[in-house]
């Protein structure tokens, strides 16, 4: 593995820099640095940007309108935008359904649905947990039976984020309970406005409204909409989420937390000094900055892989373990870096238009509100649970 960048790769970094530096908004790239939420406009007002740029879609074959690039290049443009305080763009129609269409659909589902994806006029949601199978995905009921023309949907999908935000939903339905449970799982697409769906909020544990349960009463969906072959829809869940973990690392975002608690341990005063003349909270700075790096090395390895135009294998899980458990790690040190003042919660400081002094540092509300949502990372994506067993059938069963 080669560990240095070679000409092209430094000078395509530095026409990276240069974007993010002329291109990125002040007040997203604030927002981003700060921890405050970005709403719906902030998203795609740099997403269009990324748009007009054309490097909304790094991984897409140029003839379905993406970049092709190198993974050299894809990871290089992911870890300065993670440095540079840019926000990681909304994942649904980009990195999950978009490659599942220009690959397995038809010709006129991908004229249809994948330039508002790029253009980002339309927004997409993922239908895959249900109250009675998340990790056992394999189990989901959520039925869609074929009615002439159409498939009548009914059930229901939990969990859902941005589903209150979204336009479509890419959904995994039961169309057989003949075979084995996961060869009668199909991928189907649909309008979030269909007669029938009704979307509920749930509010997470930070107090913010992320993920929605998702209701289908009697939802007619064209039979046109189905993506692929019918009973085939659990070979396009997992080659779409294999997309997703790969992503899960950012490298570049864990990069910029490190520097912040490094940062703001030579400014908190603690027991007579500075909280970085602590030994205990230096050390374990140190061996979380260690093994972020190491994470790093891992994601350049599996670079290397695709390089050499192998498949997809166990390295993604790996990636999505790690990247997710070091988010955790990093949010829970900087919670202990904030000491008291981590104790009072107020959410409200971190929505536009609040003029109200911050309680302590202005970093509290936003570490809080991060290690809270955060503990949901070992979860999406597939469990890690879940990736462990991935790992050993893959690794240690012959």
């Amino acid at each position: 593995m080669e560990l240095n960048f070679n000409e092209n790769e430094r000078l395509f970094r530095g026409e990276v820099r240069d974007f993010l530096d002329e291109s990125l908004p002040d007040e997203i790239r604030n927002k981003v640095l700060s921890g405050r939420n970005l709403d719906r406009e902030d998203m795609v007002r740099w997403q269009k940007i990324l748009h007009k740029q054309g490097w909304i879609a790094p991984t897409w074959p140029k003839k379905y309108g993406g970049c092709e690039w190198a993974p050299s290049q894809q990871y290089i443009f992911g870890l300065e935008c993670g440095l540079a305080g840019a926000p990681r763009p909304v994942p649904f129609g980009l990195n999950m359904v978009g490659p599942v269409i220009y690959t397995f659909g038809s010709e006129e589902q991908k004229q249809r649905h994948l330039p508002p994806i790029l253009s980002s006029d339309i927004w997409w949601c993922q239908g895959y947990s249900e109250p009675e199978a998340g990790s056992d995905l394999a189990s989901l009921k959520t039925s869609a039976v074929r009615d002439g023309d159409d498939y009548v949907i009914n059930g229901t999908k939990i969990w859902t984020t941005m589903a209150h935000w979204a336009d479509w939903m890419f959904c995994l339905v039961r169309t057989s309970k003949e075979e084995r449970r996961q060869e009668g799982i199909s991928f189907i697409l649909m309008d979030m406005k269909s007669p029938g769906i009704t979307v509920d909020p749930i509010i997470t544990i930070d107090g913010g409204h992320h993920v929605n349960q998702v209701f289908f009463e009697n939802v007619r969906v064209p039979a046109e909409n189905l993506i692929g072959e019918e009973g085939k829809g659990w070979s396009y869940a997992k080659f779409l989420l294999a997309n997703e973990r790969q992503v899960i690392a950012d490298i570049g975002q864990k990069k910029r937390m490190v520097a912040k608690l490094k940062a703001l341990a030579r400014q908190t005063d603690s027991f007579g000094g500075k909280l970085a003349d602590d030994p205990d909270f230096s050390r374990r700075l140190a061996e979380l900055e260690i093994e972020v790096m190491a994470l790093e090395y891992t994601e350049l390895r599996y670079l290397d892989i695709q390089s050499a135009g192998k498949e997809k294998g166990f390295e993604p899980s790996i990636l999505k373990i790690r990247g997710t458990e070091l988010q955790q790690a990093l949010s829970e040190l900087m919670i202990e870096a904030m000491g008291v003042f981590a104790l009072p919660y107020a959410p409200e400081l971190l929505k536009a238009g609040q003029n109200e002094p911050a309680i302590g540092p202005e970093e509290a509300a936003p570490a809080v509100q991060n290690y809270l949502y955060g503990r949901a990372a070992t979860i999406y994506g597939g469990s890690n649970e879940i990736q462990r067993n991935i790992l050993a059938k893959m690794l240690l069963v012959s």
